[in-house]
């Protein structure tokens, strides 16, 4: 991909277990892979879909900035939720973390892999 650079070393946090990058970026925009509640030091956190939520949005913020972006630069969000029914208690904690104007965003309710309730990818400006 000319153009393109890859990230997977970001802000400390865990290198991907698969064959991708934590984030892409092409001229002025970020493409960031989906996030799960990884802390830098590795460990998961599982089980509370708001706690879970601060983590990854909490990662999101990591890796954008590693990019030269940030919260405030996000065009498009892809929420993936273990159960649609926990989007309320999803929303408070996006909420108080993305700065309005909020970027668009799609949510689903998925069968994510290792027992996590939250999943995020991203697209932002920079």
């Amino acid at each position: 991909m000319s153009g393109a650079d890859a990230g997977n070393v970001v802000g400390g946090l865990p290198t991907p277990k698969g064959p991708y990058s934590l984030s892409v970026t092409w001229e002025n925009l970020v493409f960031v892979s989906g996030l799960l509640a990884v802390r830098s030091d590795g460990h998961e956190v599982k089980g509370d879909v708001r706690e879970e939520a601060m983590v990854v949005l909490r990662n999101l913020e990591t890796v954008l900035r590693e990019a030269g972006s940030g919260l405030d630069r996000l065009l498009m969000v892809h929420v993936y939720l273990k159960e649609i029914a926990e989007l309320p208690a999803f929303n408070e904690v996006y909420e108080e973390i993305v700065p309005r104007p909020y970027p668009a965003r799609s949510v689903a309710g998925v069968d994510l892999p290792g027992g996590f309730r939250v999943e995020l990818a991203a697209v932002a400006h920079r």
